[in-house]
């Protein structure tokens, strides 16, 4: 099976070096596509191997798979698709195009007789889809909490440990885990198209990416972690979905975690997923989201399975509408110019919505005119938080607007 690479970035040249190294049966790479690829050659690629930016070369060629590793919607999209339509099978680690159109080009390329793998799309080199796929397949799974983002998953571990945010986003930009621009991290926005991905396969509910609600890691401060430590927790930013009689519920965000939780132990560019099923319980896991070489083996699997005739087990997904609602515990954090009447006046707006203060708490040692403290509730719904925290939004004793993160149950 000759395989073409399209982009010889980080993933790429990683699966170069592994096809060039480990030289898997049944394949041959035989392209590499690049724009400006004559300053991307290296000398441990094989003579034979077509070096090219022409995209029509690789198309007119007897190749029989792509590996798309460019990334983004377009023209990597149109890329996909053309090979598809071709008759020529695909290899992906593009969760952007997948969430977006992944159902679409799964069925142009069953129409066209050809496969459509992305393994690497979701978590790296951890085997969640074939593990859903195949594993997992005879199981019906109702929920998914996942750690899906490695520069999240950095930043708030090295945090917790007492670092601050811009000095551990600038050390994970060196690194190569965040962007100069971090916002497609920091925001969720990466996360939220990775859920949406398994929200499909586990869930077998096809949501729109857009409808997913996502919060910034940048609104937690150091003090959340302090106060998230009192309550036995610390803070990750968690994927969640999950199986309603309506539709899913489904958000990402940052998140108070028990410190027993599997994911309080996920520490530096890590992923976990934890799905839950209906008949099989709990399955957790676990590995390396991130970075050139792990990514790069979920890739070369996808490959072996298609030169030794595998295919993706077709789960077909429903169209679903997607909310936010969860009823948990939530922790709000409120920094305050300290008056009396303060806990009144948020206790009155959260017995509006019938929500139960379930703890307060208020370290010593802070500025009377910046005040943290922490209110800690009952289940309630995220609809019903809102509305409360909205009423007090504009009251005169806050020095900066409330944080809310729900509480991930154990």
């Amino acid at each position: 099976m000759k395989v073409a690479i399209l982009g010889f970035g980080t993933v790429g040249s990683s699966v170069a070096r592994i096809l060039c190294d480990l030289k898997p049966e049944g394949l041959q790479l035989s392209h590499i596509f690049n724009r400006g690829v004559a300053r991307k050659k290296v000398d441990w690629v094989p003579a034979p191997v077509v070096w090219t930016e022409d995209f029509d070369e690789v198309l007119r060629s007897d190749v029989d798979v792509i590996v798309e590793l460019a990334g983004g919607l377009e023209p990597a999209g149109s890329w996909v698709r053309r090979a598809l339509e071709a008759g020529k099978s695909a290899v992906t680690g593009n969760k952007k195009l997948i969430a977006k159109h992944g159902v679409e080009l799964d069925r142009l390329a069953r129409s066209k007789g050809a496969h459509l793998l992305y393994g690497a799309a979701v978590a790296g080199g951890i085997p969640v889809i074939p593990g859903l796929q195949q594993g997992l397949a005879g199981d019906r799974i109702t929920r998914i909490e996942a750690i899906l983002n490695g520069t999240c998953n950095f930043i708030l571990s090295s945090m917790e440990a007492g670092a601050a945010f811009a000095d551990v986003l600038r050390e994970a930009q060196q690194l190569g885990y965040a962007e100069a621009n971090p916002s497609e991290d920091v925001d969720g926005y990466d996360a939220r198209a990775k859920l949406v991905i398994l929200s499909r396969i586990a869930l077998r509910s096809d949501i729109d990416v857009e409808s997913v609600a996502c919060r910034s890691i940048t609104e937690v401060d150091a003090v959340d972690l302090v106060y998230a430590r009192d309550l036995n927790c610390t803070i990750r930013q968690i994927s969640k979905a999950e199986l309603r009689p309506d539709g899913v519920s489904a958000t990402v965000g940052p998140m108070l975690v028990p410190l027993r939780s599997p994911f309080a132990w996920s520490r530096g560019t890590e992923n976990m997923v934890l799905l839950s099923g209906k008949y099989g319980g709990d399955v957790v896991f676990s590995g390396h989201g991130a970075g050139g070489n792990p990514t790069a083996v979920a890739v070369v699997s996808d490959l072996i399975s298609l030169a030794h005739g595998s295919k993706a087990v077709d789960l077909p997904s429903r169209a679903a509408q997607v909310s936010g609602e969860f009823e948990v515990r939530h922790y709000i954090r409120f920094v305050v110019q300290d008056r009396p009447g303060i806990v009144a006046e948020i206790a009155g707006a959260l017995a509006s919505e019938k929500i139960n203060i379930d703890a307060l708490f208020q370290r010593t040692g802070y500025e009377k005119g910046n005040l943290p403290f922490v209110v800690t509730v009952e289940p309630c719904a995220a609809s019903a938080l809102r509305r409360a925290i909205d009423r007090i939004a504009h009251a005169g004793w806050l020095a900066q607007p409330p944080l809310d993160m729900p509480i991930l149950g154990e």
